[in-house]
């Protein structure tokens, strides 16, 4: 790998020389911001429609910049994580399940009564995968990892990937508490976590607030070089915790008719927004904000479970929710603003994925990446939000359980999509443009096209090697 990077590196070199292999009417060398929400849903932003929360600083990024309205990601955390970090499909990487659900599978499978074994899956992206971050260090970049993690044990932390630092990044996929001193017990199995690297705290202090503090003095530490920061916030991630003064205030605000009926979950998107606008400003105070590509995105689609009695969010007019392939689970927001190119206010209704950010970075930095990977490069249409991606397909892969789910892969081409069920091989038809909350099956009255895609499905699992469960001969018959 570290002689991939220094041909990396000379072909950057050769980019940022040479006037053919320059980015036409992008300046050059741009700081890229890249926030990542944890189980944000599309509807959790105003600009998504979102009827209790508030989100005025998001909602400004989406009318200085370019918002998305198909974007999607894998349906659970990690799995987008490495997707994005790498540029490859999660099935690619045959890390698609979270960590934690990886790490107990065998276990899982020997007391299941599921009629189905997932998949034994990767629960650390290992140092044989190029990330973006080691491109952008090789081309001269300074690398900041700050928040959650969730992509490997200590041998395979931030800093093995490609960061020059790491702050808050472990194993663990969610905080005990987002309060000070921002450790405990978590989970039924009481597991002791807490969170490496934010010095001495006070009472009070909220866990999303103090990475942002750290990521505004890397910021300022950064001086003149160009730097990427990966700031990976947990929140809105359970536990569910808003601020008492922020949650106070979304209960008064509660009423019969609204979706969204979470008072603390609300109370969280609203110190989310907060620290996105913290972040956006100081960019703005230092003079850098022109010459930043800064990216807002979600790792999946909303959690629409119960958190203590209390359904968290809802992705209405969406269809489900995280672990589903349905479009509540795995379309998520995507604001992207790049002052020095992209238009005001604009809207693309065109259909991207997670793992497009790697060839986007890469190629808004002017670096040359691996070839062979599954993203595309978003900064043409950045430039011009009227044209095309070369894309046919979108495909997604999940044979686990999940609340939401039974083992599925899916397939969207043009506004047809595809599910196809492990348990009983059934599939689902949809059109998004006609139906895009996915209440009317179409594969009956379509079998042909149902057939035709269920076909391309197959093969794209075939081609990328995608894991599938096998029957679990403990299962009731």
């Amino acid at each position: 790998m570290r002689q991939l990077l220094m041909l990396i590196c000379l072909g950057g070199l050769i980019l940022f020389s040479s006037p053919l292999g320059a980015l036409a009417q992008t300046p050059a060398r741009p700081n890229i911001v890249f926030i990542l929400a944890d189980d944000l849903g599309w509807a959790d932003l105003g600009s998504y429609g979102a009827d209790l929360h508030e989100t005025p600083h998001l909602d400004r990024l989406a009318r200085a910049g370019v918002r998305f309205t198909q974007a999607y990601a894998m349906p659970v955390c990690s799995p987008t994580r490495a997707a994005i970090l790498t540029g490859k499909h999660a099935a690619r990487l045959n890390f698609t399940i979270w960590r934690e659900g990886s790490v107990g599978r065998d276990a899982e499978a020997a007391r299941s009564k599921n009629r189905l074994i997932p998949p034994a899956t990767i629960h650390n992206l290992g140092s044989d995968e190029t990330t973006i971050a080691e491109l952008l260090h090789a081309a001269g970049y300074l690398t900041f990892h700050v928040g959650k993690w969730h992509l490997g044990d200590a041998a395979n932390s931030p800093e093995s990937q490609g960061f020059d630092l790491n702050i808050g990044g472990t194993h663990w996929g969610a905080p005990a508490t987002f309060f000070w001193p921002f450790r405990g017990a978590f989970g039924q199995s009481r597991e002791f976590r807490y969170v490496p690297g934010l010095g001495i705290g006070k009472e009070g202090e909220y866990l999303t607030d103090r990475f942002t503090d750290e990521a505004l003095a890397l910021i300022d530490q950064a001086g003149a070089r160009p730097f990427f920061l990966n700031l990976w916030y947990h929140n809105p991630h359970t536990p569910i915790e808003g601020k008492p003064a922020l949650t106070a205030k979304y209960r008064q605000r509660l009423k019969p008719g609204l979706n969204h009926q979470n008072p603390d979950y609300a109370a969280m998107i609203e110190t989310l927004d907060e620290n996105v606008g913290r972040i956006i400003a100081h960019l703005e105070k230092k003079g850098i904000a022109r010459n930043t590509l800064f990216v807002f995105t979600s790792d999946n689609g909303g959690y629409v479970n119960q958190y203590k009695g209390l359904q968290v969010t809802s992705n209405a007019p969406l269809r489900s929710g995280k672990g589903s392939l349905y479009e509540g689970g795995v379309r998520v927001p995507l604001l992207v603003s790049w002052p020095a190119v992209t238009p005001r206010g604009a809207v693309i209704d065109q259909p991207v994925v997670c793992m497009d950010l790697f060839r986007t970075f890469a190629a808004a930095a002017g670096v040359k990446g691996e070839t062979g990977l599954d993203g595309l490069n978003l900064v043409p249409l950045l430039q011009n939000p009227q044209a095309r991606l070369d894309r046919e397909s979108l495909f997604f892969h999940y044979p686990h359980y999940y609340p939401t789910t039974t083992p599925v892969s899916a397939i969207r081409e043009g506004d047809w999509k595809l599910l196809e069920y492990f348990e009983d091989q059934h599939v689902e038809l949809y059109h998004l443009r006609e139906d895009p909350g996915e209440q009317t099956d179409l594969a009956a009255r379509q079998p042909a096209q149902a057939e035709r895609l269920r076909r391309r499905l197959a093969e794209w699992r075939q081609a990328v090697g995608a894991g599938l469960p096998t029957i679990n001969p403990n299962a009731p018959r």
